[in-house]
């Protein structure tokens, strides 16, 4: 590393949590003859649709809570859902509230809290990141999402604005994601990077490539192996 990092700002959606297994999961519990591992695939696959409609300027700045509601909507007509009232399609798109963490997560987070300022950098809104983290045990110290900025990653204002709620150079923050083009933004606007392996990001039936990309800062195994090269 050309210089220790003061800040570490994470990815959640895959890299902190595991969004896959948690829908898939509850869906399946409340609807056991639904393709549930469909489902949370399908779900996701609107996600960064419906964020570029915000980056490319086609539509003002909403909270991901809204447009996860709106990706929902199509998604549960697709599976044969299109009967559920208001009330429960508002407690099925609050499941993204409810994720729960990797094994590694918040025993990794807390070593690296030890000698670190940890922060969320995530496209999720803040009520939703704190609701997270209230739920899986998150400790953060801080909790800045896309709604901070008015801006969906990788719009380099997320980046570039973690920096400046903190009075740092670009250099002194690390982001820590599972996602390379995530990274690759950040390592545009100046911030080292950290890659995470998430091979079952996306569930057992679609195992991802983490193989490590000599351009990010570290690469590790996951958030305890990254504590560990960072000497915490």
């Amino acid at each position: 590393m050309n210089t220790t990092p003061q800040v570490l700002v994470f990815d959640v959606f895959g890299t902190v949590v595991d969004w896959h297994g948690s829908i898939a999961r509850e869906i399946g519990e409340r609807f056991p003859g639904v393709d549930a591992d469909a489902f949370a695939l399908a779900w996701r696959a609107g996600y960064q649709p419906a964020m570029e409609a915000v980056r490319s300027g086609g539509r003002g700045f909403v909270k991901l809570d809204v447009l996860h509601r709106e990706i929902l909507d199509g998604v549960l007509q697709r599976f044969g859902l299109a009967h559920l009232g208001e009330a429960e399609r508002d407690h099925i798109n609050r499941v993204w509230h409810r994720l729960a963490a990797w094994p590694d997560t918040v025993a990794g987070l807390t070593r690296l809290k030890s000698r670190f300022t940890i922060c969320s950098l995530s496209n999720g809104n803040l009520g939703l990141l704190t609701d997270m983290a209230r739920h899986a045990g998150l400790p953060w110290d801080c909790v800045l999402g896309a709604e901070v900025f008015r801006a969906y990653k990788p719009d380099p204002r997320v980046y570039l604005g973690a920096a400046e709620v903190f009075d740092l150079p670009a250099q002194k923050v690390m982001m820590v994601a599972a996602h390379q083009d995530d990274l690759a933004a950040a390592r545009g606007c100046g911030l080292q990077t950290a890659y995470v392996e998430r091979p079952l990001e996306f569930g057992a039936s679609r195992i991802k490539d983490v193989s490590p990309d000599a351009v990010n800062t570290l690469h590790a195994r996951d958030l305890l192996d990254l504590a560990e090269q960072l000497g915490c």
